[in-house]
């Protein structure tokens, strides 16, 4: 599992009972997320958008005002977001689809859009752009990890490997630090993701119908 531990624990404890008896979970997160030493202000703001829930953990951390409605990509931001206690709703499940739709909702502006230091979609720009004033700011760090030592002999072996990864991001670092020679199957949340994984030497690959938890459980499903 290459995410950050908290949030690979979430995805494997909703895996079928059956998908978990047949695999050997081992944890070696390719990220460190941490919150920015930063101060938001939300002065004037009327809206936040929130593309991971990463950036709802960070800003719930720095007292972020929740009276903002909150505007998310995906079921798992989303959760988050209101867990944490914003009015959130879903508008979409990709930065595209969250584009197009706060263009038909038009919500009063301007928005904030609270990412991380590496993030993808140009969100911010292309809404104000279109018309839609959004400003933007990080609020968390991505620290590129090296693989445990664990993952690294389990990588050595003979048995596959079963890899889901959930951002391009990951899948760049992945691909700069594998080097086993055992057989690489791949579960990758979108096409976007799997792309820089197309240099490696892998078996398999699946690439999740949506970009979605539940969409990658199925596609683990389909390779264990």
């Amino acid at each position: 599992m290459t995410r950050p531990r908290a949030a690979s624990e979430r995805f494997v404890a909703q895996l079928p009972t059956r998908t978990r008896s047949r695999v050997t979970i081992i944890h070696s997160p390719l990220l460190d997320i941490r919150p920015l030493p930063v101060q938001v202000v939300t002065t004037g703001v009327r809206g936040l958008i929130f593309t991971s829930a990463n950036a709802v953990n960070a800003a719930a951390s720095m007292g972020v005002d929740q009276r903002l409605p909150a505007f998310c990509v995906g079921p798992a931001t989303t959760g988050t977001a209101k867990g944490a206690g914003w009015q959130a709703q879903m508008v979409g499940g990709t930065a595209e689809e969250l584009v197009a739709a706060l263009l038909q909702l038009r919500p009063e502006s301007p928005l904030l859009h609270l990412r991380g230091e590496h993030s993808r979609g140009n969100i911010a720009e292309r809404l104000t752009e279109l018309g839609l004033t959004t400003l933007e700011q990080p609020v968390y760090q991505q620290r590129l990890l090296p693989l445990t030592e664990e993952a690294s002999e389990a990588a050595s072996g003979s048995s596959p490997i079963i890899v889901p990864i959930f951002s391009p991001r990951t899948a760049r670092q992945f691909a700069d630090v594998w080097t086993g020679s055992a057989p690489l199957w791949i579960a990758a949340i979108s096409e976007a993701t799997a792309e820089p994984l197309k240099s490696l030497g892998y078996e398999r690959l699946r690439i999740a119908k949506e970009p979605t938890p539940k969409k990658m459980r199925k596609a683990v499903k389909k390779l264990v």
